[in-house]
């Protein structure tokens, strides 16, 4: 439990991190011919450093990480729970989720975008009022709770009763990696849908893309892990479950709607993940071998979404974290090295008031 807390702290550092994301991405986007804006570390690191190999590097990365965090782990989560709660074979949910992914992305950034919008939202909502239903229930449990999360976090034999993570290197390491994993703060992901944004200058779309590191990981993953350890405390028998099924067994507390509502909820996240992913995947792929790839990747990573479904779940976040820590790498890099930039555009358009103004010298891709 002591892993909430470190991912809670992910989440406020985070913030600061997709700041700097954000900013890089809009002052070194590219824009091609047919008006679409192309952006990202790998132009942060080509433009802005001059480092075209390490631009590369991290884009081989981007695509090959897309199969880990977005994709396979995404993917078995679905099938473990609808394997769990129904007792539908992996093999039935995954040429499924893969038809849904298909569909989908097959139709283009437009389309990916579109679905997202119209998923996500509602079931945001839904999901925040069941975790809060849950922890009024569970109400004499919270400070219990909190207290462990606290102590497990630091001490090395506090957290015991049956949970995992008893030192403060195995807590700090999961939280920080699941951290990462919720708001991907520091992959180098997030700037790459941010370059595409509408936006008058960098530091609008820096402070927007901020937020969703509050939300999803301050606020979201707050509540999941407070639902998650408040509910073991009070019902030890949930406590031998694992994964998504932890969380499943939290929420099937909530009469008639519990399992039903976080399954639709965990589906709609998961699927939306997938669907994001596959643009990080297939730009990063753009960049490198051009436009032309990105249908040949499309295909690939629809195959993948099978093979998520049905493969073992510690295999599978192993190589999610080894997938985020070898893009993390060049993309930090790049906040470090370009820290005068950030602070020079932030005090030309956020200290100055100039938030309304438009950037200059927007460069053109030409192919």
């Amino acid at each position: 439990p002591g892993a909430v807390l470190w991912c809670w702290l992910t989440g406020v550092f985070g913030m600061a991190t997709k700041y700097a994301e954000g900013l890089l991405a809009v002052k070194y986007r590219v824009k091609r011919p047919d008006g679409q804006m192309l952006g990202g570390p790998m132009y942060a690191l080509e433009r802005g450093l001059g480092w075209k190999w390490l631009a590369v590097l991290f884009a081989v990365f981007t695509a090959i990480a897309a199969f880990g965090i977005g994709n396979t782990v995404q993917a078995n989560a679905i099938s473990t729970l609808a394997d769990k709660s129904y007792g539908i074979s992996p093999y039935i949910s995954g040429a499924i989720l893969c038809a849904l992914t298909a569909a989908v992305v097959l139709g283009g950034v437009k389309s990916i975008a579109r679905v997202c919008g119209a998923l996500v939202p509602f079931m945001s909502l839904f999901y925040v009022l069941g975790c809060i239903y849950i922890l009024i229930v569970n109400g004499h449990y919270l400070m219990p709770a909190l207290r462990i999360i606290i102590d497990s976090a630091f001490s090395p034999q506090a957290a015991g009763g049956g949970f995992l993570g008893s030192t403060v290197i195995m807590a700090a390491r999961f939280g920080i990696a699941r951290g990462l994993f919720s708001n991907e703060a520091g992959l180098g992901s997030a700037p790459i849908v941010a370059a595409a944004a509408q936006t008058r200058n960098p530091v609008r779309q820096a402070l927007v893309s901020s937020t969703g590191t509050f939300w999803d990981t301050v606020v979201i993953c707050a509540l999941t892990g407070m639902v998650i350890v408040s509910s073991i405390i009070a019902h030890p028998d949930i406590s031998t479950a694992d994964g998504a099924m932890l969380t499943q067994a939290a929420f099937s507390k909530i009469p008639h709607v519990g399992t039903p509502l976080l399954t639709l909820g965990l589906i709609t996240f998961a699927f939306s993940t997938i669907l994001g992913w596959c643009y990080y995947g297939e730009s990063a792929m753009a960049y490198l071998k051009g436009e032309r790839w990105k249908h040949v990747y499309r295909y690939v990573y629809i195959a993948a979404v099978f093979l998520g479904s049905v493969a073992n779940l510690a295999v599978v976040w192993n190589l999610a974290d080894c997938m985020n820590a070898l893009m993390a790498i060049p993309n930090l890099l790049s906040l470090i090295l370009l820290s005068r930039v950030l602070i020079k555009e932030t005090n030309n358009y956020l200290w100055n008031d100039g938030l309304d103004r438009d950037m200059e010298n927007l460069s053109h891709d030409p192919s």
